[in-house]
């Protein structure tokens, strides 16, 4: 039987996936912050919403370089990933005080995060809801995937301190009924 449940909390059911870093570079100076609130929005170029609240030191730097990267932490690096979430970029170097590892990219300026096992180095696309929603739509310029890693344990965000990791990949076949 189902019951009654908070509105409040109705986004730990549709988490969409893995807990991401987002990096910047900005004024001279690298940062990095945890989110967990983006979508695939398209495929074909691929196409990222990410929600970046406006009281953060990132929004800030997305809005003047109109680029990022998104890089995947495996739980290797979860509590690190965490912790980058509960501290500003305004005042503190993320990278050095939690011992991670900017690389330079490819495709922009921001640096990717060398202990994460994917980095997406993305261009924004458009930021016409960033205003009202605080929502930026990246394009995926150029992406890269640590190959020694074959079944990527990713950490999914279920609100508050709970996390989800990742479990084994299946494959499931459609049945018509």
């Amino acid at each position: 039987m189902k019951k009654i449940f908070p509105l409040s909390k109705v986004y730990s059911l549709l988490e969409a996936g893995p807990v991401v870093m987002l990096s910047t570079a900005f004024k001279g100076r690298n940062n990095v912050m945890t989110l967990s609130w983006h979508t695939m929005i398209d495929f074909n170029p691929p196409l990222v919403g990410c929600v970046i609240s406006d009281r953060n030191y990132t929004f800030e730097a997305v809005k003047k370089t109109r680029e990022c990267v998104i890089n995947i932490p495996t739980l290797e690096i979860a509590g690190k990933a965490v912790a980058c979430g509960n501290v500003s970029g305004r005042r503190t170097d993320k990278f050095s005080v939690f011992g991670l590892t900017p690389e330079k990219s490819a495709a922009v300026k921001a640096p990717s995060v060398k202990e994460c096992y994917a980095s997406l180095e993305c261009r924004l696309a458009d930021a016409r809801l960033a205003g009202k929603y605080n929502l930026f739509i990246f394009e995926v310029v150029k992406a890269r995937v640590d190959t020694s890693v074959k079944d990527p344990r990713t950490v999914h965000h279920r609100g508050g301190e709970a996390f989800m990791v990742a479990g084994r990949t299946i494959k499931i076949k459609s049945k018509m009924a």
